[in-house]
């Protein structure tokens, strides 16, 4: 029997990371067998390899020797009885949660998420149902496309999942995103083919300057210009951030409360500033949300036919994702170190052929 390498985890840390051999997945009834080419990186990979994962209840962590990540690119090799959908040669990206094919996200459907609890795909071969990819896009290459699935999922679905399907962008919106991780590089690229009107913040005058060179409106250093929230105002003409993909969290919600717009949505993608709020931040969400009419919305990726539409929409923009750098496969562990690090800006990949 032939076999497989790949990286496995005991949530215990970066340092419990194992490479090894497995044997080589046969593809079952409806499955097709995958040989993965790329990996990126998403900061819940790092949380899960860390045992930090468990603010969905659905998901278990009794996993002894797991392998992580999400997000892949890579091309079938072999299809399983009744495949209608793929043939050898597809070059394909995985989809996080496999059982989301359309409509809101439901509890039950986080049991079928990749790399926690279902085995990821840090590894060379990795068998799918069929329903669990879609098509890569042709005009990227491996490293780009394996980006797509957590962050850009997650960035259209912030911007256009209020949305009908097939109604997409918002000329002349406000967008605010918050840092220059994978999700809000995303959604700069996504606003501006959109017509939007972009302001992102940073800590670092290097990454918004990357920012701009990307087509940001207005950019903030939210280190020299605490008042962050007072500064989009201002930028808005007191009109405020139609969207915010709000991925601070304990520190940066309130802000964001402070600077949204009329009837604008606050995306609740992350929590990098924390997961708990000061004392002083504990205004009356209520209250905070009726004032301006307010959205406040918690996003979790999307479903396969909103992620097709996306493929669609970067197609026909040609937008490629940013990627920041690249490890080999045997350097796993120095990758998920660097974005833990938190100096990148867009996506971290791992090369696995």
């Amino acid at each position: 029997m032939s076999s497989i390498q790949q990286w496995t985890t005991s949530l215990e840390g970066l340092d419990s990371l194992q490479f090894g051999e497995a044997p080589k997945p046969d593809p079952a009834k409806g499955e097709v067998l995958v040989e993965i080419r790329a990996v990126s990186l998403n900061y819940r990979d790092y949380e899960v390899c860390s045992g930090e994962y468990n603010h969905h209840k659905s998901v278990s962590q009794d996993k002894a020797s797991l392998v992580p990540c999400s997000d892949m690119c890579g091309i079938v090799t072999e299809v399983g009885e009744g495949v209608t959908s793929w043939k050898v040669g597809d070059r394909v990206l995985s989809t996080f949660l496999s059982d989301h094919q359309t409509g809101q996200v439901k509890e039950k459907m986080m049991a079928s998420g990749m790399g926690l609890p279902q085995p990821g795909v840090l590894a060379t071969y990795r068998a799918f149902p069929e329903y669990a990819l879609v098509q890569a896009p042709s005009h990227m290459s491996d490293e780009e496309a394996s980006t797509l699935p957590i962050a850009a999922v997650t960035a259209w679905m912030a911007i256009n999942g209020m949305r009908p399907m097939g109604q997409n962008g918002g000329e002349g919106e406000y967008i605010l995103l918050q840092g220059t991780g994978g999700v809000s590089v995303s959604g700069l690229q996504i606003a501006k083919a959109s017509g939007s009107k972009v302001i992102i913040t940073s800590s670092s005058d290097d990454k918004l300057e990357q920012a701009k060179q990307l087509g940001a409106d207005y950019t903030i250093n939210y280190r020299t210009n605490p008042n962050w929230e007072e500064e989009v105002m201002r930028l808005t003409d007191q009109h405020g951030a139609d969207i915010i993909l709000e991925t601070g969290g304990a520190q940066t919600l309130k802000k964001s409360f402070d600077c949204i717009a009329w009837g604008g949505l606050i995306d609740c993608i992350g929590y990098l500033s924390g997961k708990v709020d000061a004392p002083e931040d504990r205004t009356n969400v209520n209250l905070l949300a009726l004032r301006r009419n307010v959205t406040l919305k918690g996003l979790i990726n999307g479903p396969r036919d909103r992620f097709q539409e996306m493929i669609s929409f970067y197609e026909k923009h040609q937008i490629k994702p940013v990627v920041n750098r690249v490890f080999s496969f045997k350097e796993a562990p120095e990758a998920f170190k660097f974005l833990a690090n938190g100096s990148h800006f867009g996506k971290v990949v791992i090369k696995i052929a």
